[in-house]
């Protein structure tokens, strides 16, 4: 029983430490030039994002169109804690998550009870509603221009990284753990069937909120980490487009599966800056990409499935042992046989 708990916790931790450590010396030494650790570092960002659709749409079973919206809150808070009321940077993006935090609530109290399309519709206005106001709040968010934000984050490549997949991989963490809490069995049951849910004396209307302000804390994590790494902001963060776009990834990589969409957002993200010698056309890739999916594999990349490391490591151990197995068996037929020729002889 130690032994099994202290796998499942030994080799995810050395693939988390792995990923972030190993690329990140590669940066930090030159190795990986600063362009493609930019793409790498935007995939992260972009993941962040598709990890909130999914436990919106995925984990929840609720569809969000709103989801820009709580990173361009995010984002401009985070800019103006720091810049305006002089907040160390750290403090500000904690700052900005449960700020973010609070309009999830503000906004899924009134509109939770809705479903399906109703409810898609009405964050699509949220979302709206909020590059509306960034654009006319021109003394506080620069109006349509949007705001500048200078940081260490966007000169070093090698920090951004650290801090952006770090801020990932401990995202996904607290995730995996929160979804196999009660609160997390609790969630995924609403998803299934409501109905059956609340016969369970499960309240429905309260996991879906909490599941829709963990959504809302994660976008505004993400919003909070790429003003200070892009170093520029405007009110087409909360765009419908942005929306679609980590919508996009979350049907890719499965709704339901963290990790699918987590890869989604990398291999997307460095498809489309791969495919800029295209110019406008990389956009048609997008939707290429989507249709092949869904004609034949409407469940996605792996579907409600999650990429587990320790199953992984079983495997591989496992057939490890099966060809050693194999070989032992082939050289003991082996020796029989040479002893059987020589007592025949």
């Amino acid at each position: 029983m130690k032994t099994t708990v202290l796998k499942n916790i030994l080799i995810p931790g050395c693939v988390a430490v792995a990923a972030v450590v190993i690329p990140g010396f590669l940066i930090f030494l030159g190795i990986i030039d600063a362009y493609t650790a930019q793409i790498i570092t935007l995939a992260g960002i972009n993941a962040i994002m598709a990890v909130s659709v999914n436990v919106v749409c995925g984990i929840t079973g609720q569809l969000s169109l709103g989801q820009a919206g709580f990173m361009a809150i995010g984002s401009y808070t985070t800019i103006l804690l720091t810049q305006t009321v002089g907040l160390p940077m750290p403090i500000s993006i904690v700052a900005a998550a449960l700020i973010t935090v609070l309009f999830g609530i503000l906004i899924g109290f009134p509109t939770l009870k809705l479903q399906g399309d109703y409810l898609a519709i009405v964050t699509l206005g949220f979302g709206e509603i909020i590059r509306v106001i960034l654009v006319n709040l021109k003394s506080w968010t620069g109006g349509a221009n949007g705001l500048r934000f200078t940081t260490i984050l966007a000169a070093r490549a090698d920090y951004a990284y650290f801090l952006i997949i770090g801020m990932l991989v401990c995202i996904i963490i607290l995730l995996q753990n929160f979804i196999r809490s009660s609160y997390g069995r609790a969630i995924l049951a609403v998803r299934e069937d409501e109905i059956a849910a609340n016969s369970s004396g499960i309240d429905v209307f309260k996991y879906k909120m909490i599941g829709f302000a963990v959504a809302s804390c994660i976008a505004g994590i993400g919003g909070a980490l790429y003003a200070p790494f892009i170093g520029f902001v405007k009110p087409d963060l909360a765009s419908f487009n942005r929306s679609i776009d980590y919508l996009i990834f979350v049907v890719l990589g499965g709704m339901g599966s963290i990790t699918g969409s987590i890869i989604a957002a990398f291999v997307l993200t460095y498809l489309q800056e791969f495919l800029r010698f295209l110019q406008d056309y990389r956009l048609l890739i997008y939707p290429l990409i989507l249709i092949f999916v869904m004609l034949f594999r409407p469940q996605g990349l792996l579907g409600m499935k999650e990429l587990s490391f320790v199953k992984t490591w079983d495997s591989l151990v496992a057939f490890v042992q099966q060809k050693r197995a194999l070989r032992k068996g082939k050289g003991s037929v082996e020796k029989s046989a040479v002893k059987k020729e020589k007592t025949d002889e």
